[in-house]
């Protein structure tokens, strides 16, 4: 029988995941502009072309399952897309079976560096954080309320080859000297996608996890790292008193924020092996790709 995929939100993640999705579902996935959309359609997937903001009911596909990874808009405490989206599934004849949904590890909030599982209450410090947790329990109550299976990722920093912080390396942006730092966590885009597709599946079971690797580094100690493999400079060091001038807002509020990341769930009961452990075990294979592209002249 062919099972039909609706994916909300068709971003970098999720096309990297297209390949293995298309081996198991026709793939519908939901676009508001038309030039990203011909990349899909190209590679197999159904496109249609629709706004979160302005949802009409009767532009969404029948779906079996759903991976919804649109983030939210830019203003208050609540998610209304998700709102929106969960709204129209609720008119159709039939519920899908699964929901997954891209989340933040931002729902935490400032843990103060401490090691955080997935039964850490929530306590978002940002608008972001909040807007995602608001996602959560709509999510929660939704397929609840239906009996639909719901697995939620709480993703950290994605990062991975078109993703790595070297515009703000060559902007020399600031990060805070180490006695000021924080932990900040990480997951690779590949390794995300695919963790996409192993919580689509029927037997992965339902839940929250966090979607992180294994790596514990601080931020500085994170940008050293990416700017030592791609033969950049390292940022400066600055005391925290002196960010609030020197660094954006948005920037600022993740440097407000430490946590260190359990990912044990991820790995036991999802059963999810991490192709990059770390962030170095990312980066070592991002730079081995770049030789490969770009061979030295005489070099074997």
């Amino acid at each position: 029988m062919i099972r039909h995929l609706l994916i909300v939100g068709a971003g970098d993640v999720a096309l990297r995941a297209l390949p293995l999705l298309l081996s198991q579902y026709t793939v519908h996935a939901m676009f508001r502009q038309s030039a990203r959309a011909e990349a899909w359609r190209t590679l197999g997937a159904q496109v249609f072309m629709a706004d979160l903001d302005h949802l009409v009911p009767q532009v969404l596909p029948e779906a079996d399952v759903v991976l919804h990874s649109a983030p939210p808009g830019n203003g208050g405490d609540s998610d209304e897309r998700t709102r929106a989206l969960l709204a129209v599934l609720a008119q159709r004849p039939k519920s899908p079976r699964r929901i997954v949904y891209i989340s933040t590890s931002g729902v935490y909030g400032d843990c103060r560096g401490e090691r955080v599982d997935e039964r850490r209450p929530l306590q978002p410090d940002s608008d972001r954080g909040r807007r995602r947790a608001d996602a959560e329990r709509q999510l929660q109550d939704w397929c609840a309320a239906r009996s639909v299976a719901l697995v939620i990722l709480r993703a950290p920093g994605i990062y991975g080859p078109g993703r790595f912080p070297i515009a703000r390396l060559k902007a020399g942006m600031p990060v805070l000297q180490a006695s000021d730092d924080v932990y900040t966590n990480h997951i690779h885009a590949d390794d995300l996608a695919a963790i996409c597709v192993r919580a689509l599946q029927d037997d992965a079971p339902p839940g929250v996890y966090n979607a992180s690797d294994d790596s514990e580094i601080r931020m500085g100690d994170w940008l050293d790292a990416v700017a030592d493999r791609f033969a950049l400079p390292r940022p400066p060091r600055i005391a925290r008193a002196e960010a609030q001038g020197r660094i954006s807002p948005a920037m600022l509020s993740f440097m407000n924020e430490s946590r260190r990341l359990i990912n044990d769930r991820l790995k036991r009961e999802l059963g999810y092996a991490l192709v990059y452990p770390t962030v170095h075990d990312g980066l070592r294979a991002a730079q081995l790709a770049r030789e490969l592209a770009h061979p030295v002249e005489g070099k074997r």
